[in-house]
């Protein structure tokens, strides 16, 4: 991720400053609500991981249709307090749909997915023919 990002624009001092601050790569990264994925090519399979702290495993969805897979999430949450004559209530929805195109590699009938620490991990094995193969010495006759 690009913490640091140079734009030259052609505008006034003042509206430039403003719009860097509320349009950096930072700030939008931190209030987005689409979960970061690490995506890892392995000898033996393909591997995603999808950064989604604070939720359950129950919270989240996850769909292969065709070559697509989807992995989603949605919520609500409704909180109110009340003190004497100060109420306070706060509700807030928050969801989330990631897709990818999966390879025609992948065994999709193998893939499997786990959830620790705020970390969805998903392990998409390559097709017994996709692996890489041996080398294989040909004797000449």
């Amino acid at each position: 991720m690009n913490l640091l990002k140079t734009t030259v624009r052609n505008t006034p001092w003042l509206p430039t400053s403003f719009d860097d601050f509320f349009h950096n790569d930072w700030v939008l990264n931190t209030t987005s609500s689409v979960p970061a994925v690490n995506v890892q090519e392995l000898e033996k399979s393909f591997q995603l991981e999808l950064a989604t702290p604070g939720l359950k495993k129950e919270d989240l969805s996850i769909e292969l249709d065709n070559d697509i897979l989807s992995i989603a999430s949605s919520s609500a949450q409704d909180k109110e307090r009340k003190e004497g004559t100060f109420t306070q209530r706060e509700f807030g929805y928050h969801s989330f749909r990631r897709s990818f195109s999966i390879p025609e590699t992948v065994d999709f009938h193998k893939i499997k997915a786990t959830y620790a620490d705020g970390i969805l991990t998903l392990n998409l094995p390559k097709r017994k023919e996709a692996l890489p193969q041996p080398v294989k010495q040909i004797t000449i006759g």
